[in-house]
């Protein structure tokens, strides 16, 4: 892959908490942000005009796929490809409990593999449930701070309305990191989209 100016790994959760109607909403709102304008633009702003993004679907323990695999945005082609992909990503890993830490860790390590050296990377997570199975998400979140990721959170509330301090104590981390929500899934759209162009766009330097 050419050079690109950031690695987004777009970390979902698919547990049994999300139902399909629920992961439809999830995953439209994520190709509908690709097809974006603003989101294009801040794709190709950057020194090297790209970035690369791929979508890891997690579960409980073990149940992990890399739904679609890194790929290079860097213009309206390339992001209606994107968006085509993640509208037609199959729910591969079963539905079960919330292993937050596993599904960060395998977002990590698809991190560690991502073309394009890219000076900047970002792990992206989302889900609607505080982790209650496999390991601990805080030491894996300190390994990826250590490593140079930004670890940033969407909280859907639907279910638990704390889990954005959750997602605030266990996930965030690095760089610029932030957690932000949206009150049901029905709302996705319009937040993926708020955090995308955050994630995408040259951090603020103080």
């Amino acid at each position: 892959m050419e050079p690109v100016d950031l690695a987004l790994c777009l970390a979902v959760d698919v547990s049994a908490s999300v139902d399909y109607d629920e992961f439809g909403l999830m995953i439209g709102g994520l190709a509908e942000a690709f097809r974006q304008p603003d989101i294009i633009a801040a794709c190709a702003a950057g020194p090297r005009g790209a970035i690369a993004v791929s979508l890891l679907l997690w579960s409980g323990p073990g149940a992990r796929d890399v739904a679609v695999g890194w790929t290079r945005i860097d213009g309206p082609a390339a992001a209606a490809a994107l968006a085509e992909a993640i509208d037609f990503a199959p729910r591969l890993p079963a539905p079960g409990a919330t292993a937050l830490g596993e599904g960060m860790a395998a977002g990590l390590v698809l991190l560690a593999t991502a073309p394009g050296t890219p000076p900047r990377l970002t792990l992206d997570v989302s889900g609607d449930g505080r982790w209650n199975a496999g390991r601990d998400p805080r030491p894996v979140r300190d390994a990826g701070v250590l490593a140079g990721v930004t670890l940033n959170a969407l909280a859907v509330l639907n279910e638990e309305p704390d889990l954005l301090e959750h997602y605030r104590d266990v996930v965030i981390g690095g760089s610029g990191a932030f957690a932000i929500s949206c009150a049901d899934y029905a709302d996705f759209a319009r937040a993926i989209r708020e955090k995308l162009l955050r994630e995408i766009g040259e951090p603020l330097i103080a």
